[in-house]
């Protein structure tokens, strides 16, 4: 399995992460724990974990190689779009330690 991770600097990591977990409760399965401040989205082609921390919200997707691009996209296309208000930027690295996709809210 393959990883990439992205480390979204926010003064609400909990609110955001909350509210991804929710949204993509609809179609995934999802969870999300406010007080250990840790979730995770479950998605076919593979999983990714949400954890807050003070300043960011630190975001780990895994699955296939080939399925990295397309996890990386709707993690960080949501996100962004939750976020537009504050901003964020999602910019994945890959375990290889090669740049994976970055979302930002400019029409990406």
């Amino acid at each position: 399995m393959a990883t990439s991770s992205a480390r979204v600097l926010t003064d609400r990591p909990g609110r955001y992460a909350k509210q991804l977990a929710a949204h993509m409760a609809r179609k995934i399965e999802t969870s999300w724990d406010a007080d250990a401040g840790v979730g995770e989205l479950r998605f076919a082609a593979g999983t990714s974990s949400l954890r807050a921390e003070s300043d960011a919200l630190v975001l780990v997707v895994e699955g296939a190689e080939a399925d990295l691009e397309q996890l990386e996209a709707v993690v960080g296309k949501h996100l962004v779009r939750f976020g537009a208000k504050d901003e964020l930027v999602v910019a994945w690295t890959r375990d290889s330690g090669e740049p994976g996709t970055q979302w930002r809210n400019d029409g990406d």
